[in-house]
């Protein structure tokens, strides 16, 4: 029996340190926001008219569509003109968690991997593949919301099996072409960014690098991503920034390779997105009991004591 569906919610950060599961389903759901998170998310599409975009790939979505997405990775649903139901199952696990979840050599994160060869965040599983994923998600929201006392090393082991089908669909899967779009130059263009985000990148230099005029690419830009050529490389470097300061790089270093220019600029934008310092924000990641993904809040916490 399929689970209820929920009420949406526009928070991107995790209340809890090992796993949340949703099933949403809108009749009409409004432009969301390109956005990153700190954690694994796995969305299994089941209906609607929807393109994801993820960094610089572009998928046209198939009810049974699975999508990968990684910590730090830009995504974003692009919704049709014409509107359908929209549902879909979203699966959210903590970063840290997942890591320790998985075991020598039998990595859980694999299918998570942009570095592996023949990466892609699609998966289309078909047949029974797809009939026992659905079920197994199923019964991990089932086993999830139960006050049963084996309900929690009942949810871990649907968990697990549901990472165990992804990594070996992701083995099998094959690289190919999900630009869905006539005009792939913007796909390029955002490749190129993200491949060059540490460089003095403008408008009129990246219209003048792929040929094409910038009043075009800035239309079509906003309409195939959603936000600005501009906001989409503060955001690109502010993804990068906020993982620097995590591994525990000076804040010197890292606006430099971010491309800010100088600290000012770098102070004034992290602050803006995030609603922390820089300096904040990398004393919060070397203490003890941190969230990463719920430093904003714990900050404003701290404040109010």
């Amino acid at each position: 029996m399929a689970s209820k569906a929920q009420r949406f919610e526009t928070r991107q950060h995790m209340n809890k340190n090992t796993f949340e599961i949703f099933r949403y389903k809108d009749a009409y759901l409004k432009e969301v926001a390109l956005h990153h998170h700190d954690f694994y998310e796995v969305y299994f599409f089941l209906s609607g008219n929807v393109q994801y975009n993820i960094e610089s790939r572009s998928y046209l979505l198939t009810p049974g569509d699975v999508l990968l997405i990684s910590p730090m990775e830009l995504h974003q649903p692009m919704f049709g003109a014409e509107q359908k139901t929209y549902e879909r199952i979203v699966l959210w696990i903590d970063k840290q968690f997942l890591e320790g979840f998985s075991l020598p050599g039998q990595s859980f994160t694999a299918c998570f991997d942009t570095k592996a060869p023949g990466h892609t965040n699609l998966l289309r599983p078909e047949g029974v593949a797809r009939q026992l994923l659905t079920y197994m998600l199923e019964q991990l929201m089932a086993e999830n919301a139960s006050d049963d006392p084996y309900q929690e090393i009942a949810a871990l082991s649907y968990l697990a099996q549901v990472l165990i089908a992804l990594n070996r669909l992701s083995q099998q899967n094959q690289r190919q072409n999900t630009i869905t779009t006539k005009d792939s130059s913007v796909y390029s263009v955002l490749g190129y960014i993200n491949e060059h985000y540490s460089e003095d990148l403008t408008l009129d230099y990246l219209a003048n690098q792929f040929f094409i005029s910038k009043f075009h690419l800035s239309r079509e830009f906003q309409r195939l991503v959603g936000t600005s050529v501009h906001r989409y490389i503060i955001q690109k470097r502010l993804v990068m920034a906020k993982q620097m300061l995590s591994e525990g790089k000076p804040s010197s270093e890292v606006y430099q390779h971010c491309g800010f220019g100088d600290y000012s600029n770098f102070y004034r934008a992290f602050k803006a997105e995030y609603q922390i310092t820089p300096k904040d924000y990398a004393l919060l990641v070397k203490q003890s009991a941190y969230r990463e993904d719920l430093l904003p809040r714990h900050l404003l916490e701290r404040r109010e004591k």
